[in-house]
């Protein structure tokens, strides 16, 4: 036999093999044999490197050393899932459902186990690619530490491979495994690692991919993801993934309605902790492909899906402390500082206290016993105060009256749970807050600056504002500690990179109080442009009477000062732009009030025009202005069916043109996009409520 059909061959088998132990837990080879013929192939390949290939069994061992992990965008963005608690929150979920699609509805109910999403990709059945989840939008890629592991299919099986495509899971690692490593740094006299989950994430950076190799980690897949994928169901992926090669857990259940769905929850509430591995959880989806795509995604989660939390466990122990943060906004958050728990194999020394509400709700004391669960198993929360434990020299908790790190006194506004200290211009940790925010990936995206160097630049008195980030130079940061020469490059070309970062993402970056994402992004397709947002209403000659309809004759005005005038008159203006704010679609009157706010304050639009005159965007492009028009201004679109075009197109064309895009018919609804494979129910409804029905071609023609 030939050297390279020798090596092919080997391969094969090896594949083959490492599938039964890895994937099917059914090996059918003694380790022995396995090693073997793993060292024949090394040997092999060693002699004839002309037939290297990135997917042979041998790569396993890894060897291969990542300084640093590229930031990777996703193609697909992974999104976050929503939280249930209680059959309601099914029930609601599910009436919720049926408001946007007809019919009976399945649902595949699969194990939410507790690792590190991961997303792989594939290109001609070969794994190409490993990426993090990071913050959904984009990720660290974790390549060559990914392809150590050995439930990772390298090359996959099968004629019905699609070209390309990616799969989403999560590494964990095993209950086994984890003791044992446990057991091996017990022997040696080191720290113990505190839960299977921050283990298993903490792998995939190891810089030493050799290093990951001896780790016992697995691959769990659960969703794929691509352009023109052969399925119609997500119950079908699964089925196909677990044959092309994929470790995919057994556990995946296909079942009909919210029964369905509560019967496996029941049943694995229990039988979970007879599994291998860490869960918190039951993730369930909808089944039909084509329903998932008609449901659609808000803006953190798909509306498709829904993940259901187990009870969280529960302990007792002694609250020692209450002090209180400082958050970006000002916002103050209490925080209670425990005697140290485990819970779900994590020590809990602090819990959020949320506000002086909650406080006085559970009337905590310190040195009370508090009965302490991880919300959702994660979030530490302190639920109950054992009050046959208090002490008799208790005291009520009294709620602090000023800013712990800069002294100002606190302001809580009528309505709102939460205190703030309304020094933003100079309390520390909101300075420190808001250029974090403003650098992050979402808003500027400023590579090279993290929150410890943060710190540093402002403690250094270089920074007191974002603004001030386009002022710094090399020998001004190069002396910092634990600074190189590369770092400081790296920081200032970041920044000067930023400059061309989209207006909407500026406007976001700005940290305007409860302006998000989203808001940022309506805000900038309404205004187009800073100047424009900024604008206050002028008060015409013609109107300034009406702002003093009370006086008694002309006169009485003339008596009044030219400050009280204009004040007045100012008063009105910013009345006038609250207005304007609140009639603009899905901006509330907080929003409205927040711009306001911060529009009209001098110290924050100093700082905007300090960056204005840095080259920062303050408009939309003239790319993205003539992609967009007024012409569906004020119109309700609801899209249902299968399209020439993809759904997201539909949905973008329609906010590009000024119009808003609905799940739901309601009597506000003005067009229904209709496709095919609609369903019966909706067409009824259409009808019913009068509402008109156009096709794809009418709709572009609109447009």
């Amino acid at each position: 036999m030939d050297p390279k059909t020798q090596i092919e061959s080997l391969r094969k088998e090896l594949r083959e093999h490492n599938y039964n132990y890895y994937v099917k837990d059914d090996p059918s080879i003694t380790d022995f044999e396995f090693d073997k013929k793993l060292e024949q192939l090394k040997t092999l390949e060693a002699s004839h490197p002309e037939f290297f290939d990135a997917s042979s069994p041998t790569v396993r061992v890894g060897g291969e050393v990542t300084k640093n992990f590229k930031t990777v965008k996703h193609i697909n963005r992974m999104y976050s899932l929503d939280n249930s608690y209680s059959l309601e929150d099914l029930q609601d979920w599910e009436t919720r459902l049926h408001k946007i699609v007809d019919g009976d509805i399945q649902y595949v109910c699969e194990l939410k186990y507790d690792g590190a999403s991961i997303s792989l990709h594939y290109e001609n059945g070969k794994f190409v690619q490993a990426v993090t989840r990071g913050d959904g939008t984009q990720g660290d890629d974790v390549t060559t530490n990914v392809r150590t592991i050995k439930s990772v299919p390298l090359q996959l099986k099968g004629d019905d491979i699609p070209k390309k495509f990616e799969i989403r899971g999560e590494i964990v690692l095993p209950w086994d495994g984890f003791h044992k490593m446990n057991k091996e740094r017990e022997e040696q006299g080191l720290e113990l690692y505190r839960n299977p989950r921050n283990t298993a994430s903490g792998s995939l950076k190891l810089q030493d991919s050799a290093v990951v190799a001896t780790r016992p980690l697995e691959c769990l897949l659960y969703q794929l993801a691509g352009d023109n994928l052969p399925f119609e169901t997500q119950f079908e992926a699964l089925e196909a993934a677990r044959k092309w090669g994929f470790k995919v857990p057994p556990q995946s259940t296909l079942v009909n309605g919210i029964d369905g769905v509560l019967e496996f929850v029941n049943h694995w509430d229990t039988a979970r902790k007879d599994l291998p591995y860490e869960t918190d959880g039951v993730v369930i989806k909808v089944n039909k492909l084509q329903h998932q795509e008609e449901l659609g995604f808000t803006a953190k989660a798909p509306r498709w899906a829904m993940a259901y939390k187990f009870s969280a466990e529960q302990v007792s122990t002694r609250l020692q402390e209450i002090t209180y943060q400082v958050g970006r906004t000002g916002a103050i958050t209490p925080v209670a500082n425990l005697e140290p728990v485990e819970i779900s194999g994590t020590t809990v020394k602090r819990a959020s206290l949320h506000n002086a509400d909650q406080i006085e709700k559970l009337d905590i004391r310190v040195g009370d016993e508090v009965f302490v669960e991880k919300g959702g198993e994660i979030i530490p929360k302190i639920v109950a105060v054992d009050l046959l434990k208090r002490p008799e020299d208790s005291e009520p908790t009294v709620y602090a009256t000023n800013c712990p790190e800069c002294g100002t006194q606190l302001v809580r506004k009528e309505g709102e749970a939460q205190h703030y200290c309304p020094n933003d211009q100079s309390c520390p940790p909101q300075v420190k807050g808001r250029i974090q925010h403003f650098i992050s990936r979402k808003a500027m995206d400023i590579d090279g600056i993290g929150s410890e160097t943060v710190d540093q630049l402002v403690e250094a008195g270089l920074l007191h504002n974002y603004a001030d980030l386009y002022d710094l130079k090399y020998e001004q940061i190069i002396p910092l500690e634990r600074m190189a020469e590369k770092s400081a490059t790296n920081m200032i070309a970041g920044i000067e990179a930023s400059k061309e970062i989209p207006f909407e993402r500026v406007l976001f970056a700005l940290g305007i109080r409860y302006v998000g994402e989203t808001v940022a992004k309506k805000l900038a397709r309404h205004y187009k442009s800073m100047d424009q947002l900024v604008a206050i209403p002028e008060i015409s000659k013609t109107d300034e009477t009406d702002l003093f309809s009370d006086a008694v004759d002309d006169s009485a005005i003339e008596e009044q000062g030219d400050d009280e005038v204009h004040t007045e008159r100012s008063r009105s203006g910013k009345a006038e732009k609250l207005q304007e704010l609140s009639n603009i679609p899905e901006i509330g009157e907080r929003i409205a009030e927040s711009v306001v706010e911060f529009i009209t304050d001098p110290a924050s639009m100093a700082v905007v025009q300090r960056l204005r005159n840095a080259g920062l965007k303050f408009s939309l492009s003239e790319e993205e202005l003539s992609s967009r028009s007024d012409a569906l201004a004020g119109k309700s679109f609801v899209i249902s069916g299968v399209f020439e075009m993809s759904r997201n197109d539909l949905k973008k064309m329609i906010e590009n043109n000024g119009g808003k895009v609905s799940s739901s018919l309601s009597s506000k609804t003005d067009y229904l996009i209709r496709g095919e494979n609609m369903g019966p129910s909706k067409l009824e409804k259409a009808e019913k409520l009068n509402i008109k029905m156009i096709s794809e071609q009418e709709f572009l023609a609109m447009v």
